[in-house]
């Protein structure tokens, strides 16, 4: 991490034409993190939501950027965090010797501090299935694969995106049966007895909200993108043009399953069976079907993979999710740079980020009655949103690192050096060669900060 408030890896430019100086943090990243964090506002306070709790529709903007958020909001997180871990790592140019060691030391301390953190706050939670637990299992796992060329994560998160929904439903059906799960994270709780914590896992890797199976994917995609010279025109239009492919073919792919391969005959008497709570509930049985999922489809049928709903955890859904991820952040690598200044403002949100995740988790518990809510709707998600602006702008500007990304950046950088230094033998106050520490990347569990 550094002492710069724009410090990334350095991206080499691989002769194509780039709009940003060739050195400094990529604000683009920081602005896609900051939309994402303020999709997990609307996912949680979001006016939609709070109406919904008490049976009430909300107006067509609410219900708009309600299901833009759903589930786009946590998946484009888990991109960002595997296209920074590949700068993290160097990016175009990844590390070699000392300092990939210490590199993956870094990163393996940070999972096992986020796991924890992950923890801890989903057995205080009553509103946010929390997500941290499953991001540093899936760091974790993505360790070594961190000198893979890009082409080949490319090649092999298309492949998981297929094949992972799909071992998933059957493996989840041999355990399970034909009953639908019940999402969830892990708690401390889980670990109390050794049945809870075999469910724990269960819940990490298969059934849970953000299970490993089904979202490894979305940080193998990063992980490759992050590989590429993002600085490059070329490659951010690219980037736009694949991501917009990607989502047209995932909804666009689940549709012809659907209605004209015969999905929906197949799911008929599911959707029959819907159809009286649909009604009452104003909703389309599909649609109703659609959004019922808490990150993995019921194992009664395999006709529910041709779904593509929000945390259904389909092969299309994750193809057409991790599209819209990759055009969201191709989008804002394209315009951070040219309005760096006007956007300071959130770019900051997505520097400190996990301060700002984190302290929507506890504030939630604070919050009035969801009747007193529901006379203000949008009042919840308004102050969530503009705090968390302010907040972050004004800490960022005047302080640098957010108070959770020092503690990050502490901890990961002392253990790591010292377990580097173990096995290397060298000093742990030497820098590696190549990689000055102005020039690393702060990914999303710590990012860097002052300017």
């Amino acid at each position: 991490m550094t002492s710069s408030i724009h410090a990334e890896t350095t991206i080499q430019p691989a002769g194509s034409p780039s709009i940003a100086p060739k050195t400094g943090r990529l604000d683009g990243v920081d602005l896609a993190r900051a939309l994402a964090v303020l999709g997990m506002f609307v996912s949680h306070t979001g006016p939609a939501l709070v109406l919904s709790g008490l049976g009430r529709k909300a107006g067509a903007p609410a219900h708009f950027l309600g299901a833009v958020s759903d589930g786009h909001a946590s998946i484009l997180f888990a991109t960002l965090a595997g296209v920074s871990l590949a700068l993290l790592t160097g990016g175009s140019r990844p590390h070699h010797g000392v300092a990939r060691r210490r590199d993956r030391a870094r990163i393996a301390v940070r999972a096992a501090i986020l796991f924890v953190l992950g923890m801890a706050l989903a057995q205080i939670s009553t509103e946010v299935i929390v997500i941290l637990s499953f991001y540093a299992l899936c760091f974790l796992l993505a360790l070594p694969l961190l000198r893979v060329p890009p082409r080949f994560l490319a090649v092999l998160a298309a492949a998981w995106a297929v094949a992972g929904p799909v071992v998933s439903f059957f493996v989840r059906r041999e355990v399970e049966g034909s009953e639908g799960t019940g999402g969830g994270a892990l708690m401390f709780r889980d670990l109390t007895s050794l049945p809870d914590a075999g469910s724990g896992l269960l819940r990490l890797v298969l059934d849970g909200t953000y299970p490993v199976m089904t979202w490894m994917p979305f940080v193998l995609a990063g992980l490759a993108v992050g590989r590429l010279d993002l600085r490059s025109t070329t490659i951010r239009l690219r980037l736009l043009a694949a991501g917009v492919a990607l989502a047209v073919a995932g909804s666009g792919g689940s549709w012809l399953a659907l209605h004209a391969f015969g999905g929906l005959a197949a799911l008929q008497p599911k959707l029959d069976f819907m159809r009286p709570v649909a009604a009452g509930l104003t909703m389309d049985p599909l649609e109703l079907m659609q959004t019922s999922n808490l990150g993995t489809v019921p194992t009664d049928t395999p006709a529910n993979l041709l779904l593509d709903g929000p945390h259904s955890g389909t092969p299309f859904e994750i193809v057409g999710s991790a599209g819209c991820a990759l055009a969201v952040l191709a989008l804002c690598l394209l315009v951070g740079d040219r309005f760096r200044t006007l956007l300071a403002p959130l770019t900051a949100v997505g520097a400190l980020s996990l301060t700002a995740y984190t302290a929507q988790v506890v504030a939630l518990r604070f919050l009035p009655s969801e009747k007193a809510m529901a006379a203000h709707p949008w009042v919840p998600l308004l102050g969530f949103v503009l705090g968390a602006v302010a907040f972050c702008g004004l800490w960022r500007r005047f302080l640098g690192r957010g108070p959770l990304e020092r503690l990050m950046h502490w901890a990961s950088t002392r253990a790591s050096a010292a377990l580097a230094r173990g096995a290397s033998g060298q000093d742990s106050r030497e820098e590696p060669r190549g990689c000055p520490e102005g020039r690393r990347e702060a990914f999303w569990h710590g990012p860097g900060t002052r300017q």
